[in-house]
């Protein structure tokens, strides 16, 4: 479906890119090179793109994601933090889609530090990728806190990584990457991905999270993150305890919580993102 103007890389091609540019793929970048043609269509077909959309993609690297792209939507914006891997993509582009190299450009810059200003017209709607490991969670808050018209994304990251952002209110795995990740949207599993697509295979397993942009609670985002991040320093202890240091005493932080609606002895992981923007605001 997503390939019919796109020659897909497969294992030979991604080991033969790799080869010419003399790449060994490195862990302090993240870098697993997706080399399965069936994963790359997959991703497309579950991030549920339209053909207007504009897809910001992080770490494209050889390209194998990029180019199951092109033909399905309005444009990619590929940012890509290794030079040598920035400069090739356009080529192969050019070499494998070349009605639809023309939909692509190629941002060479950290994720981490991206502003809106750096990426070209049109302004992304949708965030596709597959997330370098070790930053996945900062870059999806991040990109979707910098990025306002972003409506939904589709991110492949660790397994682990999927579980935690997904989590809801009560849940184990429920903390601060779910707490924040639901201030801008709703967020689920959408499925494992096998070890085997992966060049170099990674030692964890990785997984598909989906996500679709919605209204946040009343409240600043920051001051809201900033009590997150404190209720869950100490998530085993009672909001009470836990909320000292925020509110300045113990006794500051029950009247807080009770002006918000919430028991003094709550933990944080029952919070939900709305609760946590009563409190907040709340704050003596």
């Amino acid at each position: 479906m997503t390939d019919e103007r796109s020659r897909l890389l497969g294992p030979a091609e991604v080991r033969a890119l790799a080869g010419e540019l003399g790449l060994r793929p490195t862990k302090r970048l993240g870098q697993n090179f997706v080399h399965d043609p069936n994963t790359v269509r997959r991703i497309v077909r579950e991030a549920e793109l339209a053909p207007d959309d504009v897809v910001v993609e992080v770490g494209p690297g050889l390209g194998s994601l990029t180019l199951a792209l092109l033909p399905a939507v309005r444009a990619v914006h590929a940012v890509e933090i290794d030079p040598v891997l920035a400069a090739r993509l356009p080529t192969t582009a050019a070499e494998r889609a070349p009605a639809l190299a023309d939909r692509l450009s190629v941002v060479t810059a950290d994720a981490l530090h991206l502003r809106a200003a750096d990426l070209p017209e049109p302004a992304p709607t949708a965030i596709v990728a597959n997330l370098p490991y070790n930053v996945g969670v900062p870059v999806v808050l991040h990109l979707l806190a910098e990025l306002p018209l972003i409506r939904r994304g589709l991110v492949m990251v660790q397994s682990e990584v999927a579980e935690r952002l997904a989590a809801q209110p009560g849940s184990k795995t429920y903390g601060v990457p779910s707490a924040k990740l639901a201030w801008f949207a709703s967020a689920r599993r959408a499925g494992p991905v096998p070890r085997a697509v992966f060049w170099p295979v990674p030692n964890v397993d990785s997984g598909l999270l989906a996500f679709d942009r919605r209204e946040p609670p009343p409240g600043d985002r920051t001051e809201v993150f900033t009590l997150i991040d404190a209720a869950f320093a100490q998530r085993r202890k009672a909001l009470r305890s836990a909320l000292s240091g925020w509110a300045g005493s113990p006794a500051a932080a029950e009247e807080a919580l009770r002006a918000a609606g919430i028991p003094p002895l709550e933990r944080a992981e029952k919070l939900d993102v709305t609760a946590f923007a009563r409190l907040a605001a709340a704050r003596p």
